[in-house]
Order: structure tokens, then sequence, then C-alpha cells
């Protein structure tokens, strides 16, 4: 019996304990919801499109039911694009400037952030200006300056344009300041006690950092890491200025092999786009847990 009205009175507590639903949650929900679709929207009409065969779409065009669904479209853009080839381009440009750029980023933030020197304000602000420098602004000057540089032996076209190190160097040189400055703003957060107790001990500052701080720093290199892969993997821009040579190009110009001279078919560029995109998925999702880790560390800081 007393089991029972135990039982009895933990329901009603519960309901009371439950919040009733507001109208204004109802509507915040609601509006989520929508913009999730409307986000979703292109991306899902770009798969209803690869799916169907052109001839269908041009005779009934493309807000119809379709008839036949098929993965057609998907391996002839991979085959008639040359996909493999571009593939293996873009990872010689992506991971090499991936990096390189946590590298050298990782070394700036470590300095600026665990040393106390007068420039250490100025030298961060450098860095992080050159985020700030439209990229169309230096065009010709970077242009000119690639064709002046001599590599011979070191990249087939003999100079620094043309060459998968040239997009690798601009790609280090503009995103070093975005990361230089999360990174640093992250190795404030780190005890200081930390390097204090390992410089007492005797050890170095390659050791501080190579084995102590940057360690610690595992979510916010992961969140960079994602970040500069989409960004570098996406870039079509500085690969169409400082790139000449098609068999150069990264994986972001091998959807121009499916574009014809007279003609082109919408539908195998939507299969090619969508090809293109599922390195970027892979590497969101492989390391998607250390990505949202590292956007929400710190933020309960107070």
């Amino acid at each position: 019996m007393s089991t029972t009205v135990s039982l009895k009175s933990q329901k009603s507590m519960s309901a009371k304990q439950r919040a009733p639903v507001r109208p204004g949650r109802v509507l915040l929900h609601v509006f989520l919801v929508l913009m999730s679709l409307a986000w979703l929207a292109p991306l899902l009409w770009a798969m209803y499109a690869a799916l169907r065969p052109y001839a269908e779409t041009s005779d009934k065009g493309y807000v119809s039911w379709p008839d036949k669904l098929s993965f057609s479209n998907f391996t002839n853009a991979f085959t008639q694009s040359d996909m493999t080839h571009y593939f293996v381009n873009t990872l010689i440009i992506a991971v090499p400037a991936v990096l390189l750029t946590l590298f050298l980023s990782s070394m700036v933030a470590f300095y600026v952030s665990r040393f106390d020197f007068r420039v250490n304000l100025f030298l961060l602000l450098i860095f992080t200006a050159g985020n700030l420098l439209p990229q169309q602004v230096i065009i010709t000057p970077l242009y000119r300056l690639y064709l002046l540089v001599d590599l011979p032996g070191i990249t087939e076209s003999g100079k620094l344009y043309d060459s998968a190190l040239g997009l690798v160097l601009i790609h280090i040189a503009f995103q070093s300041g975005f990361c230089a400055f999360v990174l640093a703003n992250y190795m404030r957060m780190l005890p200081h006690e930390l390097t204090e107790a390992a410089l007492v001990d005797g050890a170095s500052v390659w050791r501080m950092y190579w084995q102590i701080v940057l360690p610690l720093c595992r979510p916010a290199m992961a969140a960079l890491a994602t970040l500069l892969s989409i960004w570098i993997y996406n870039d079509f821009f500085w690969a169409i200025v400082l790139i000449s040579t098609g068999e150069n190009m990264p994986i972001t110009s091998a959807l121009n092999n499916l574009s014809g001279q007279y003609f082109t078919d919408p539908n195998l560029v939507a299969a090619g786009a969508l090809l293109t995109a599922i390195p970027t998925l892979i590497v969101y999702f492989a390391l998607q847990r250390q990505f949202v880790s590292g956007l929400t560390l710190g933020a309960n800081k107070g």
C-alpha cells in the first residue's frame, strides 16, 4: 500500500515539475526546423537532379515526378572528369598546407601567450591583420612575384608559379593569422603553473611547447584542422590565379571537365559537385567530437 502511494506521489510530483509548453518555444522549434530545411534544400535538390537522367528532366522539367532514378550520373562524372587525378592533386596541396599552418601558427601562439614581451600584442596583430586584407587586392603583385621566383629542379614548371608549392605557401600565409589568433586565446586559458613548473625542472622552451602545451590544445587543433581542410579543399580562387596547367589543378576545377563547349549536362555537374563534397564530409565526421569540444571549451569560463 505504501509503495502504491509513493508511486502516485512521484507521478504527481513529476507532473507538477513538467513545464508547460510555451508558444514561444513551439515557434522556436518550428523556426529551427524550417531553417534546417531551407539550408538542406539546395543539397537535396542537387541529389534529386543527380539521380535523374538529363533526357527525362529536359522532357518533363526538374519539378516533376521521376520515372527512373540511378547512379549513372555519378559514375559518368567520376570517370569523365578524371576525378582521381584531381583528388590526388588536392591532397598534395591540402595536407601539407593544413599541417604546416597548424604547426607554424601554434608556435606563434605559444610565444605570444606564454612569454611576456613588449611586441607580443603587436606580433599577434600583424598575424591577425593578414586576414583583413582582401585577397583580390594582391592578385597582380603576387602573380608577378610568382613568375619571378625561379625554382629549378624543385617544381615541374621551374618557377613558383604553376606549382603545388605555390598554392601551399599562399594558403599558409592567409590562414596562419586566424589560427594564431584562436590558438593564442586558447593557450592563455591554460594554467601558467604548468610551464613554470616545467621551467623549474629544467625543461627547454621546445619541450614546454611540444610536450606540455601542444597536447593540451588538441581540441582547438582538431577544430582548426577541420575548418582549414574545408577551406583549402574548396579553394578555387587561388588555383585559377596561380595555376595555368590543367593537370595541376585541384579538385574544384575538375568540374570544368564536365562542361562542354556547346552543351553542359547540369545533372552530371550536380553529381560531380556532390562527389567532390564527400572528402569534406569525411573530415568533418571524423573530427566531429573534437570539433564541437574545441568550439565550446571555455564557453562557461567566467
